[in-house]
């Protein structure tokens, strides 16, 4: 029940922060500025050194028996390339493992200790080849490369897949990926590059919110129509 419990909320938050530091410490706090901000699920990317210590340290902080406490969030881990990665993430804590391409052995892993594992994919053979793994959600990566209209494209054949498009979401067409029936989006370098690039990492808190009421304004005009 954990499992589906964890998709259930990572769906209902709608926004993924992938969080790419430069080092352990600027990744917890690009981090915690996002929860501040209002997202609710982080996703830590391994290409963070010592991803592994930022991960631990965000789950302490903000896991809470009360998903509605304000500094609750959901944490998982990205750029997750082979299973022993996925493993050692798990031990430090993630909830859901993400993944740019399909990987049989960290799908399988992730649904031996059941954990949302969302692996990347481009194609309908590989969107297949997840779903007859048991994925749940696949990542469509890159995202830029498509429009949102690629989503009823390709749940025309596999109505049953639920895709999360990451790179290339913006405020500008996430409301168009929530129309097209994108499961949820993932935001990368949108949400920190000028943090970053400034050094001022107050900067993630003011556009973490602006993608929070993009998504709430997005699920009410969905919700009117139905």
């Amino acid at each position: 029940m954990r499992k589906y419990h964890l998709l259930e909320q990572i769906k209902a938050a709608g926004v993924v922060a992938v969080i790419r530091g430069n080092s352990a410490e600027e990744a917890v706090m690009l981090s915690r500025n996002a929860v501040l901000g209002g997202i609710r699920v982080i996703e830590v990317t391994m290409t963070t050194p010592q991803a592994l210590q930022a991960i631990e340290t965000l789950v302490k902080e903000h896991q809470s028996s009360d998903p509605a406490a304000a500094n609750y969030a959901v944490i998982g881990a990205g750029t997750v390339l082979d299973s022993e990665t996925a493993r050692a993430c798990l031990l430090a804590g993630a909830e859901f493992i993400v993944s740019p391409a399909l990987h049989k052995e960290t799908v399988l892993l992730c649904n031996r200790y059941r954990v949302p594992v969302m692996p990347g994919a481009m194609t309908i053979k590989e969107m297949t080849e997840a779903l007859e793994l048991g994925v749940d959600v696949v990542k469509l990566f890159p995202g830029n490369l498509y429009n949102p209209s690629i989503i009823p494209t390709i749940q025309g054949p596999l109505p049953q897949v639920n895709l999360m498009p990451t790179g290339g979401v913006n405020l500008a067409n996430l409301k168009d990926w929530l129309a097209a029936g994108a499961f949820a989006v993932g935001i990368g370098s949108d949400l920190t590059k000028e943090a970053v690039k400034q050094s001022n990492y107050a900067l993630v808190i003011d556009k973490a919110q602006a993608y929070t009421e993009a998504f709430r304004e997005a699920k009410r005009g969905l919700d009117l129509l139905k």
